[in-house]
């Protein structure tokens, strides 16, 4: 008897404070459940705050979540509730315990994928501190193929920090043009799929953005696209 074929893999650049591509790794998620179609996430870190050089800032964040939510309230995201002093002021720990999640010892490419969405559900949900790493433990606790132990001792280890900073680096070239982009076998990529969003005034000065159209059928675009590659 034949093994079965190993899932296609979909890579995606983020950052895990980005409401943008939370709401796309949600609708990806959510499409490959309901079809019962097996895909694996390999998570590439584009790191807003080594861009920017400054913590993502609340005052862009939770206007981006507001208006998400809107269009997608089945997410349950909330703004935080949480004391303002826990609201996280990094989220490299996150995306490198992320990382670090990959090794097979410690989860593979589907614990990471499963850490990465039990750490977004935490914070957007949960208005949970992933900047720390009790925090990040706890949610590596409840993913069913992450061992939170030897994920532990690798953070002790500084495990996905030269990860995250060597994707930072590869993030600066042409080919990655922000978070979220995804891309697939077959040429497929896309930047922010799905969404067509502009600031009507800049964040610093009291704007909002405006989610003028969110199409989620991208995703099932996209699996169908995989689908036909599968052997």
């Amino acid at each position: 008897m034949s093994a079965a074929p190993e899932p296609v893999t979909v890579t995606v650049w983020s950052d895990l404070g980005c409401p943008w591509a939370s709401l796309a790794l949600h609708t990806l998620r959510t499409a490959a459940r309901e079809r019962a179609q097996d895909i694996l996430i390999d998570h590439r870190a584009f790191p807003l705050e080594l861009f920017n050089d400054q913590p993502t800032p609340k005052f862009i964040v939770e206007p981006e979540i507001v208006v998400i939510s809107a269009h997608r309230p089945e997410l349950g995201w909330r703004l935080w509730a949480g004391r303002e002093s826990d609201y996280p002021s990094t989220m490299l720990p996150a995306m490198e315990a992320v990382q670090a999640a990959k090794d097979p010892s410690v989860g593979g490419l589907r614990g990471s994928d499963e850490l990465d969405a039990g750490l977004r559900h935490a914070f957007y949900v949960e208005s949970r501190c992933i900047s720390i790493p009790s925090e990040i433990l706890a949610v590596a606790a409840a993913c069913e193929h992450v061992d939170e132990h030897a994920l532990a001792r690798a953070m002790e280890r500084g495990a996905g920090r030269a990860e995250v900073y060597a994707q930072w680096r590869v993030a600066q070239g042409p080919e990655i043009q922000g978070s979220p982009h995804l891309f697939a076998p077959g040429g497929y990529a896309a930047h922010n799929p799905g969404a067509s969003v502009r600031w009507a005034a800049a964040p610093d000065q009291g704007g909002m953005p405006r989610l003028d159209h969110y199409d989620p059928s991208w995703a099932t675009d996209l699996l169908d696209r995989l689908a036909e590659r599968e052997p």
